[in-house]
């Protein structure tokens, strides 16, 4: 078993790393976020780099220690360089506009989708078929991205949908008489 949760996090300078009892706050040129560190994980806090360890040598809290190592890592890079999905839009009158906190989604329903961005996550449409979504937080980043995905994902036949840029849509040949 790898035992990635004993390799120390480096904290870049311009990362500010606080440690109250189990709440990490970390604060950047991006934003400032926390993470709630679960009881079993002790923190390691230094000057330039950041370790936990378990409290045991149970495998479910070795499994919840990288975890917590995962996030750290994940919220330094966030508040540093931040996070960025793009979704594209294909199909005849698949079109996406920004109006304020909202994207209204015409995906070949009768009505409109209107989704309202959740507060940390900005976005951006650069044309009718392209969404660029941004944030500090990976995790609300990549739900934001699925639930807007969900609304038409991309079928197999046409390949018509929502996808991630750069996802590959396997392709169905259509029925033959």
């Amino acid at each position: 078993m790898a035992k990635t949760f004993l390799k120390p996090i480096n904290v870049p300078k311009e990362i500010a790393v606080t440690c109250e009892g189990n709440l990490l706050s970390f604060k950047g040129k991006l934003g400032e976020i926390t993470l709630d560190i679960h009881p079993d994980v002790k923190i390691l806090e230094e000057k330039d780099y950041l370790a936990f360890s378990p409290s045991n040598d149970l495998p479910t809290t070795q499994a919840i220690t990288g975890t917590m190592r995962a996030l750290a890592s994940n919220f330094i890079y966030g508040v540093s360089v931040g996070f960025e999905k793009k979704l594209e839009i294909n199909g005849v009158g698949y079109r996406a506009k920004l109006t304020g906190n909202k994207i209204e989604l015409s995906l070949g329903f009768s009505k409109p989708i209107n989704y309202i961005i959740p507060e940390g996550v900005s976005a951006e449409v650069t044309n009718q078929t392209q969404i660029t979504l941004k944030s500090i937080d990976n995790q609300l980043l990549g739900q934001a991205a699925a639930e807007i995905r969900d609304f038409r994902p991309p079928e197999p036949y046409k390949g018509k949908g929502v996808r991630y840029f750069g996802e590959k849509i396997k392709r169905k040949e259509s029925k033959k008489a």
